[in-house]
C-alpha cells in the first residue's frame, strides 16, 4: 500500500512539473497558451487576379471542364478595397496596399498618399536575403507589378517605373513591356543596365529551365497577347519557372503572379475574354498549389485589388437552367473581394478586413 502511494506521488509530481512548464491561464473558461498555434511560412506565393470578384470566381464554377483550383482552398476571406482617395480604388492604390501595406490614391505607385515613398514588401525581403519574383500577362510597368519594385507618383510614368528595375533587388521578372527599356524617349538602354547588374536577358520564348543568374524575361513590346491570340501557357508555364529558381534560396522566397487581363476583360464587358483570362489564371493556381502541398513550408495567397465591371451571373430571361453572363459597368466596382489562403499561416486570412491586411499578414508571417 505505501508502495502504490509513492508511485502515485511520483506520477502526479511529474505531470505537475511538466504542465508548469506550459503557461496556460484560464479567464472565463476560456484558455491561452504560449506555445505558438501558427506555423509560419518559408515561402509566400500571392496571385492578385486583376479585377477578380467573386462572380468572376464564380464564372471557374461553371465554365471550367472539372473542378476548378479555387475549390482546394480551405481558408477564404474578404477584402474592403477602397483608396485614400476614392471609395472606389483603381489597380495602382490597389496594388500598393499588397506591396506596401498603406491606403493612397488612386494611381500612385509604391508611395503614400504625400507621394511619399514607402518601403515594400520586395526590397525588405532582398535585405534579408529572401528571393523574390514578379510575372504579369501586362507588362511589367503596369500598376500591379509595378507596386512592389518602383516608387513614383503615378502609374502611367512607364519609363520612370522601369529606371527601379535593375536596382530593385528583383531576382525574377517575366511579363512584356520591353519598349520601355530599349525604346525609349531618353534614349536610355536599360536593357545594359540590366545585363550589367547580373540579369540574364530573354525577349523571344519562356526557357524551359531557370538561369543561376538573375533572370528578365520579356515576351512582348507592351502587354502579353490575350489567351484568345494565343498567349498558351505563358502564366502557368512562367510560375513553374519561377518557383524552380526562387525555391533554391534556403532562406525563402516571395512571388507576386498577376492575372492581370480578367481586368481588361471586365472593362471591356467582354465575358468571353474575361472568362478565358480567368480560366488560365485558375490553371497558375493550379501550379502554385501543387508546389506548395509538395513543398510544405509554402504559403499561397489569391486576391484581387478590386472587382471590375460589375460582373454578374445571371439567368437568361426566366430561364434559370442558362447563365448571362452580364455587367453593370465599364469601370471598376467597390464590392469586396474574396481572399483565399492554403498553407502554413492560411487561418490568418479568415474574416473581413482592410485590404492593407494582406501585407501586414504576410509581414508577420515572414518576420520570424
Amino acid at each position: 500500500m505505501k508502495f502504490k502511494f509513492s508511485l502515485l506521488t511520483f506520477f502526479l509530481s511529474t505531470f505537475l512539473i511538466i504542465t508548469s512548464c506550459v503557461s496556460v491561464q484560464v479567464s472565463d473558461n476560456t484558455v491561452s497558451t504560449t506555445v505558438s498555434e501558427v506555423k509560419k511560412p518559408k515561402n509566400i506565393i500571392l496571385l492578385v487576379g486583376d479585377g477578380m470578384g467573386l462572380s468572376e470566381v464564380s464564372a471557374a464554377i461553371f465554365y471550367k471542364n472539372g473542378k476548378p483550383n479555387f475549390e482546394r482552398f480551405s481558408t477564404i476571406g474578404l477584402s474592403k478595397t477602397s483608396s485614400a482617395s476614392d471609395l472606389i480604388t483603381d489597380s495602382a492604390a490597389g496594388a500598393t496596399v499588397f506591396s506596401a501595406g498603406v491606403k493612397t490614391y488612386n494611381g500612385a505607385i509604391g508611395v503614400n498618399k504625400d507621394t511619399i515613398a514607402v518601403p515594400n514588401i520586395v526590397e525588405q525581403l532582398s535585405k534579408r536575403g529572401l528571393s523574390t519574383g514578379i510575372i504579369a500577362t501586362s507588362s511589367i510597368q503596369h500598376a500591379t507589378p509595378a507596386s512592389f519594385y518602383a516608387h513614383v507618383k503615378s502609374r502611367r510614368m512607364y519609363e520612370e517605373i522601369t529606371e527601379f528595375a535593375p536596382n530593385s533587388g528583383v531576382n525574377f521578372f517575366a511579363g512584356g513591356g520591353l519598349k520601355f527599356f530599349n525604346d525609349r524617349t531618353d534614349g536610355k538602354d536599360l536593357l545594359a543596365e540590366m545585363k550589367n547588374k547580373g540579369y540574364k536577358i530573354t525577349t523571344d520564348k519562356l526557357p524551359k529551365t531557370p538561369s543561376d543568374k538573375n533572370e528578365l524575361i520579356l515576351l512582348a513590346e507592351d502587354a502579353m497577347p490575350k489567351m484568345s491570340e494565343g498567349r498558351g501557357d505563358f502564366l502557368p508555364n512562367a510560375t513553374k519557372l519561377a518557383l524552380e529558381k526562387l525555391s533554391k534560396n534556403e532562406k525563402g522566397f516571395f512571388l507576386m503572379v498577376e492575372g492581370s487581363q480578367i481586368d481588361w476583360g471586365g472593362h471591356a464587358n467582354d465575358a468571353d475574354y474575361l472568362i478565358g483570362e480567368l480560366l488560365d489564371f485558375d490553371k497558375t493556381l493550379g501550379v502554385a498549389l501543387d508546389f506548395a502541398k509538395e513543398n510544405g513550408e509554402t504559403l499561397v495567397i489569391v486576391t484581387a485589388d478590386h472587382e471590375t465591371g460589375g460582373f454578374t451571373l445571371s439567368a437568361e430571361g426566366s430561364n434559370y437552367n442558362q447563365i448571362k453572363p452580364t455587367f453593370s459597368t465599364p469601370g471598376h466596382s467597390a464590392t469586396m473581394v474574396p481572399v483565399f489562403a492554403e498553407g502554413p499561416g492560411a487561418s490568418k486570412f479568415n474574416g473581413i478586413f482592410e485590404s492593407t491586411e494582406v501585407y501586414h499578414k504576410m509581414m508577420a508571417l515572414f518576420n520570424k
